[in-house]
């Protein structure tokens, strides 16, 4: 049973998955507080409410706390969306780039669920944190965004743990290809950072890069539209009794099963296969 008279939160919902899971909540009946870092990315409809939240600032974090406050509504669920795609070999990435990627990816949901635990200890509430396929499986040059979803996974079971004694539900969702923005701005940041590689990494690890933004492309662009997506996201928040993870899209739920029955070597070579039709000629 859905009502307008609790709230929900939505991180990073100026578009794509979190944008169309913001959509799916009011659609519910919920009210929702949808994050966006410029208010020409508010989502505008009925039920929703578009809050300025940039997750790695604490300003904004405490703005977004004292709103759940002011609203005077039970929080029913904290979806901890927002994210960043960064792609580059271990070797060549700025460790720079290595700090404002866990800052966005893990730290600012850390943050985030820090400020609104208060509320959702007294609704009963519930925390979804939407990893990625990536939180299970590393291909070449997702080092670094995978290692914040991997850090992302281990952190939600922990919290899990932790929080079942004290009636709040932690969940994961794990995303496969979903046709959203992200997937093409992640595969221009990965040419924009491989641009800038010395000579000898250009030699080692250029084809490579190539063949990664190629199969991303081509990944993401046969993926699952964002509205159906969401519909688990949103499924993943309000029902009654959730699993601790839901994996979205076919390519998801037969890659984290192959992860846990394949040796790794077997894995190597079939994370290779897949990009060896992508390689320059």
């Amino acid at each position: 049973m859905t009502t307008s008279h609790e709230l929900m939160v939505v991180t990073g919902a100026s578009t794509g998955l979190g944008a169309a899971t913001t959509r799916a909540l009011a659609a519910r009946g919920y009210h929702v507080l949808a994050g966006v870092r410029r208010e020409a990315d508010a989502v505008q409809a009925d039920g929703i409410s578009p809050v300025i939240l940039d997750i790695t600032r604490p300003s904004d974090i405490a703005s977004l706390a004292s709103r759940v406050s002011a609203s005077g509504l039970p929080l029913r669920a904290l979806i901890n969306n927002a994210g960043i795609s960064v792609n580059a070999p271990v070797e060549t990435l700025p460790l720079d780039e290595w700090r404002r990627l866990f800052e966005v990816n893990l730290f600012g949901h850390v943050a985030v669920t820090q400020a609104l635990l208060p509320f959702l200890h007294r609704s009963g509430g519930r925390i979804v944190n939407i990893s990625s396929v990536g939180g299970k499986v590393a291909m070449a040059t997702y080092g670094p965004y995978a290692g914040t979803k991997f850090a992302l996974e281990a952190v939600s079971d922990a919290l899990r743990r932790e929080l079942a004694p004290h009636g709040v539900e932690v969940v994961v969702v794990e995303p496969g290809a979903v046709r959203t923005e992200m997937g093409a701005r992640g595969a221009a940041t990965a040419t924009g950072l491989a641009s800038k590689m010395s000579a000898e990494h250009q030699r080692r690890y250029g084809g490579l890069v190539e063949a990664v933004v190629a199969h991303s492309l081509r990944f993401t662009g046969a993926g699952m539209p964002a509205e159906k997506a969401a519909r688990t996201v949103a499924r993943a928040a309000t029902t009654r009794r959730p699993r601790t993870r839901y994996a979205i899209g076919r390519d998801a739920g037969l890659l984290t099963r192959l992860v846990r029955v394949l040796p790794d070597r077997v894995l190597d070579r079939v994370t290779a296969a897949t990009l060896r039709p992508y390689f320059p000629q």
